[in-house]
């Protein structure tokens, strides 16, 4: 928003001197999430408090709703926290691409969210932390919220995007819990589902005397909740953590068989130099209960990496093998306004654990993670996966097939972009792109590869569709779009208003020309180690390919894939482990569709073709189904065709 309004506001100033307007084909800049970097996750909208859910290759990411509040004159005042009654939610498969899922509307108290609050009792919703469980032999969410500082509730979901509903009608904990009375502040939760599905809930924070030194270094306000095997209830009485220097901001991973509690480190009194003031310490401990040992700190304040303090709020998660925090800093806020005023964007960076498993210090900056997989633009992208953008917003969205939520890309003037990281095009290349578009005013979208002023591959021409939800789906030719590129869709129009709205985009490959190498994939192609491994002894291999190892009966590899269309071809490259043939069955939906057969320990490729599948989100696994007592089949990638 602040974006495009400055560049009509120096438009306008520019016209009245008499100076040439800008080039059509000039681009906007970025706020603060550079092209190349990872971090912040997003900068179109704020996220605070971040929390992470890892379901079927996708990092889940729940954020506090951080919005810009404004003083009477237009200008924006510092952050009071008054925006912070909804849930918003992004999420990725290859940590660069971020979806928006949009913000669920938690608080429903006195109209709350315009009436569609699902938590009527609530009026604010802090501090998010999220949980699944399979329940029945069906994956169920679990959604923590804190009202305020008064009390934790839970929302349920089938689906890690929802739709959410409200269980219980009223707090899950409140001071009245039992164990829970002398909690200064009962917010921030962190949810732990234990290794036999067993739910754990941390919460607490504050101080309760904060001119004596003893409590300062010994507020005793955290707690650990044993939950019930429904998620939303609580057994027996909650058990005390005695954190030394505590603040707020519950977290808790398990790594090696240990149980690791962290928080922020509160500001106050005098500190020894263990404690340090607005830091993430962690203690450790045997029992997700307790009792935990001080061990150390590893994460500093977002002042010593960005120059803009503020509260301190992590959660710590490993995704495909590899340990992560994510956290919050003022960085979006200060490249826009030069001053946080308390506004905070979620960053993630790696995190490792020592040998004798302590924690290293986490080293944040704007760089990130490296992208940890191509994005596919042969399959319908969602306009609001982004990992980088100059000017434009996301909005609810009327169009048709898309995700729980949809949004589309809106806010569109002159010279805004919306950019995805390495896409692969393959050696054959694309041939036309399509995007679903709705307009009152018209424009073109300019694709480019590497960067906003990169070569341009092709030109869509967008004209009236007769509003702004009002959905047409237009086509255009490109060329010489091949091999690995960053993809920038480039804005371009005349006017002041909203060029046009975006719902997904699309490319189709050229299939006139055979690749170079056949196993390069002019489709979908996600490697086994990308999906979410399951089952006794699955692991990561890298031999005879960088890839899993599947064991018979019990181990799969999933995913989730969305699918506009309900035909496609599906390609597995594998090998059995021995001389005998393994069989990988190939589920979609739940519903075995077809198997693959791999014989002998040399890598091949086989195929199912015309596979008939539902659409929409889709689950995927390659599950094995032998057993000679070894391992059985070890899969590369899959790769989906049409």
């Amino acid at each position: 928003m602040f974006r495009s309004l400055f560049m009509f506001l120096l438009a306008f100033i520019l016209l009245l001197g008499g100076l040439p307007m800008m080039s059509a084909h000039a681009a906007n800049n970025a706020t603060a999430k550079l092209p190349g970097n990872s971090n912040p996750l997003m900068d179109h909208k704020l996220g605070a408090d971040p929390y992470v859910l890892v379901h079927n290759g996708r990092v889940y990411v729940y954020m506090s709703s951080d919005a810009y509040v404004y003083n009477s004159n237009g200008t924006v005042k510092e952050n009071d926290f008054s925006e912070l009654n909804k849930i918003n939610v992004i999420s990725s498969a290859d940590m660069v691409n971020w979806t928006d899922h949009g913000a669920i509307p938690v608080a429903g108290f006195n109209n709350a969210n315009n009436g569609a609050g699902v938590a009527k009792w609530a009026s604010l919703s802090w501090a998010p932390a999220v949980a699944k469980k399979n329940i029945n032999g069906q994956d169920k969410f679990f959604l923590y919220f804190s009202n305020g500082a008064s009390g934790i509730g839970v929302l349920t979901a089938n689906t890690p995007i929802g739709p959410w509903s409200d269980p219980l009608g009223k707090a899950l904990v409140t001071h009245s819990t039992p164990g829970v009375a002398g909690v200064t502040w009962l917010f921030d939760p962190a949810v732990l589902v234990d290794d036999d599905g067993t739910g754990y809930l941390y919460v607490g924070g504050g101080i309760p005397n904060t001119s004596s030194q003893a409590s300062i270094a010994n507020p005793k306000t955290a707690r650990v909740l044993k939950l019930g095997a429904d998620m939303t209830s609580v057994v027996g009485s909650a058990v005390t953590i005695d954190a030394p220097f505590l603040f707020e901001d519950s977290g808790i991973h398990k790594y090696n068989g240990k149980y690791y509690y962290s928080y922020c480190i509160n500001f106050s009194g005098t500190h020894p130099a263990n404690y340090p003031a607005g830091e993430i310490g962690y203690m450790v401990s045997n029992s997700p209960m307790g009792p935990f040992t001080y061990t150390g700190h590893f994460l500093k304040n977002p002042y010593t990496f960005f120059g803009v303090g503020g509260n301190n709020h992590h959660a710590v998660f490993n995704f495909n093998n590899q340990w992560y925090v994510v956290y919050h800093a003022q960085t979006v806020s200060k490249a826009l306004l030069g001053d946080g005023k308390g506004y905070r964007s979620p960053h993630i960076n790696k995190l490792t654990h020592n040998a004798d498993g302590t924690i290293q210090e986490v080293q944040g900056n704007m760089a990130g993670v490296p992208q940890i997989a191509n994005l596919n633009p042969y399959i319908r992208t969602e306009a609001e996966t982004i990992g980088w953008n100059a000017g434009i917003t996301t909005e609810r969205s009327q169009a048709t097939g898309g995700p729980t939520n949809n949004l589309n890309v809106t806010n569109v003037n002159n010279g805004d972009w919306i950019a995805v990281g390495k896409a692969d095009f393959g050696t054959s290349g694309a041939k036309t792109f399509k995007a679903n578009v709705a307009s009152n005013v018209g424009g073109k979208i300019e694709i480019r590869l590497d960067s906003a002023t990169g070569t341009l591959v092709g030109t869509l021409n967008v004209s009236s569709t007769g509003g702004v939800q009002n959905w047409q789906e237009i086509e255009t030719t490109v060329s010489n779009a091949t091999g690995v590129h960053n993809l920038f869709l480039v804005f371009t129009g005349s006017g002041a208003s909203n060029l046009f709205n975006i719902d997904y985009w699309q490319f189709t490959p050229n299939t006139s020309t055979t690749p170079t190498n056949p196993t390069t994939p002019t489709g979908t192609r996600v490697e086994a180690e990308n999906m979410t491994l399951s089952g006794t002894y699955a692991g990561v291999i890298s031999s005879p390919f960088n890839g899993v190892a599947l064991y018979a009966n019990d181990d799969s590899s999933t995913y989730t894939q969305y699918f506009a269309n309900p035909t496609h071809h599906f390609s597995v490259r594998g090998a059995s482990n021995n001389s005998g043939t393994a069989r990988v069955d190939l589920k979609i939906g739940g519903t075995t569709v077809g198997s693959f057969y791999f014989t002998g320990t040399t890598p091949t490729v086989q195929t199912l073709s015309n596979i008939t599948h539902g659409t929409g989100n889709q689950e995927i696994s390659l599950l094995v189904t032998t057993d000679n007592g070894t391992w059985d089949a070890y899969v590369d990638y899959l790769e989906i065709t049409q």
